[in-house]
């Protein structure tokens, strides 16, 4: 009796189905993804038992550079400040940067008759696109007419004296604000108290759906400021104290009492 031959099965695989949600997974994580900032300079903040995730919305990071890391003597570009701008869903990044840029300027020209800026659309639309900005107003239209390569490049440079957003020990003789406090001061007038004031600057009417959407959008960055979660100091673990307590002092100054300081989370020891 012949032995019964049993029909072989094809072992291949349809993966068709598995590739379509593969792609799908990876647009899904690639859109709803939030991608870091590129920084001027490498930043290892301090460590800290604290699990207090740092917001990602509404958010103003101020970055204080630390000395050079290859060569720790090297101290020149120590405790630059550079500084970035977030919005969220309601208020682009790009718009609350302007908001913020038309406010710093206008400051700046109030306490500067001889040196005013004045800036295009074009050099505005290009500032809204900056991811994080350090240089003084006396460079600003300089640096916002630059090669957006180039002016990467440049800020990299701690040693460049156009590099950094100038700030002191509150010891102006004549009394004007540093560079570094007109930021702080648009940052609160935009976010804070003065909100009704840019409410009627902007011609905005509570009565019209436009005007109850940016109203909504000043609110929330106005919550953000007041409750501390709008405003973090990311500042290097080996960046001396004096330079960190510099910023925390102006920030005072300006009435921005709350904020938080960016640390990595403490790995548990047995």
């Amino acid at each position: 009796m012949g032995k019964v031959k049993i029909k072989k099965k094809s072992t291949l695989i349809d993966m068709t189905a598995m590739s379509d949600v593969t792609v799908l997974l990876l647009t899904f994580f690639m859109l709803t993804s939030t991608f870091l900032k590129k920084e001027p300079t490498v930043v290892y903040t301090p460590s800290s038992v604290s699990e207090e995730a740092i917001p990602t919305s509404n958010l103003v990071t101020v970055l204080v550079s630390a000395a050079d890391k290859k060569d720790p003597n090297n101290i020149k570009g120590e405790g630059k400040i550079f500084l970035s701008f977030t919005g969220d869903s309601l208020i682009s990044n790009e718009n609350l940067r302007v908001l913020i840029l038309d406010e710093a300027v206008k400051i700046w020209n109030k306490q500067h008759a001889k040196n005013t800026i004045t800036l295009t659309d074009r050099e505005r639309a290009n500032f809204s696109k900056i991811q994080m900005m350090g240089t003084p107003f006396m460079n600003l239209k300089n640096a916002l007419n630059m090669d957006p390569a180039k002016l990467e490049a440049e800020q990299t440079d701690l040693t460049n004296p156009n590099v950094g957003i100038p700030i002191n020990d509150n010891n102006d003789p004549d009394g004007r604000l540093n560079d570094f406090q007109i930021w702080c001061q648009a940052i609160n007038f935009v976010a804070s108290d003065k909100r009704k004031e840019k409410i009627k600057d902007l011609g905005l009417d509570e009565s019209t759906p436009e005007g109850r959407d940016k109203i909504r959008e000043l609110d929330i960055l106005y919550n953000a400021v007041k409750q501390g979660s709008g405003i973090t100091v990311k500042a290097d673990k080996d960046t001396p104290f004096a330079s960190i307590n510099r910023v925390f002092d102006n920030l005072q100054t300006m009435r921005l009492n709350k904020f938080t300081l960016q640390t990595a989370l403490k790995a548990e020891t047995n």
